[in-house]
């Protein structure tokens, strides 16, 4: 059983094989008694016109004219592709497309358009307003005038061309312009632009520093001549010529001219470097004793005996 079905498989992949290779040669054999016009064309199911299923992308935005809605350009359809019989511009067949509403399924038609290389819808819906469009169709309409214009009066033909020319040299005099206004800032660097802002910076503190020094000049101007009429004094313990009196204190009646009370000296704090200074405490008593120094070992062997002698001599005796 199983001789056979290799042998089928074999003979598969030969014929595979020999199929992958016809596809990739260059040259086909063609025999001498081949007849193109006998190769059936137009046989697919839409007869004349030609029908066939096509996955597409919209080419524009529209909106649907049964149920409103918006379809964005982009987006995908399956749609019905044929020819529109006796439709053709220089030649270049115009198809038509089938399509339906994504939200209600209503059907939707629309052509092509090669004289403008666009799309036209047919029915169905309506094409969203372009304003690019509208532009471009108004630059074409005043051409068109133009040349019409131009075609029978020579005169209106000069002045087209007269204004135009003025046109192009206001244009080239604005490039010219824009050139050298590009040339002189290409000069200055980065250095450069960064210096003339610090500077900038710098004047703008160093004034604002000066004008801070004249005010506080001016304040303190103001208050020298406010107090140049009144003489303060300072209470002191002592007076400045050592004689360890002191100064009668001037009560609040006793007037400087007669008695009268009519100038009185104001009574000043006494500041706080005059006040009395707190008296040091004193410092400890520090006791140095002799360090004891050690005796050499003769020294103590000797004594030893010594005092050995003496406790013998007095036993015996």
């Amino acid at each position: 059983d199983t001789f056979p079905r290799s042998t089928a498989r074999a003979d598969r992949g030969l014929d595979r094989a020999a199929t992958m290779g016809e596809r990739k040669v260059l040259n086909k054999y063609i025999p001498p008694d081949f007849d193109p016009s006998k190769i059936p064309r137009g046989t697919r199911k839409g007869g004349k016109r030609n029908e066939m299923k096509v996955r597409m992308m919209l080419p524009m935005s529209i909106c649907c004219n049964t149920c409103g809605n918006y379809i964005s350009k982009g987006t995908k359809f399956n749609s019905r592709k044929e020819d529109a019989l006796g439709e053709d511009y220089l030649g270049i067949q115009i198809f038509r497309f089938f399509f339906r509403c994504n939200r209600c399924s209503a059907e939707i038609t629309m052509k092509t358009d090669p004289k403008n290389s666009d799309y036209t819808v047919e029915s169905g819906a309506s094409r969203n307003y372009e304003p690019w469009r509208d532009k471009a169709t108004q630059e074409e309409e005043a051409e068109r005038e133009r040349e019409e214009e131009e075609e029978g009066d020579a005169m209106k033909a000069l002045e087209n061309r007269t204004k135009e020319s003025k046109r192009e040299m206001d244009i080239m005099a604005a490039l010219d312009e824009m050139r050298s206004l590009n040339a002189r800032n290409a000069k200055v660097s980065l250095n450069d632009a960064l210096g003339a802002i610090h500077g900038k910076i710098d004047a703008e503190r160093k004034r604002a520093e000066e004008a801070e020094e004249a005010q506080a000049k001016a304040v303190f101007a103001e208050a020298q001549k406010a107090a140049a009429g009144f003489v303060r004094r300072l209470e002191s313990d002592s007076d400045s010529d050592g004689a360890g009196a002191k100064r009668p204190r001037v009560s609040q009646g006793d007037g400087l001219g007669g008695g009268d009370g009519s100038s009185v000296l104001p009574k000043v704090a006494k500041p706080a470097f005059l006040a009395a200074k707190p008296k040091p405490k004193p410092k400890p008593k520090l006791v140095v004793r002799p360090k004891a120094v050690p005796k050499p070992a003769e020294e103590t062997k000797e004594t030893k005996e010594s005092d050995g002698e003496d406790s013998g001599g007095g036993g015996l005796g």
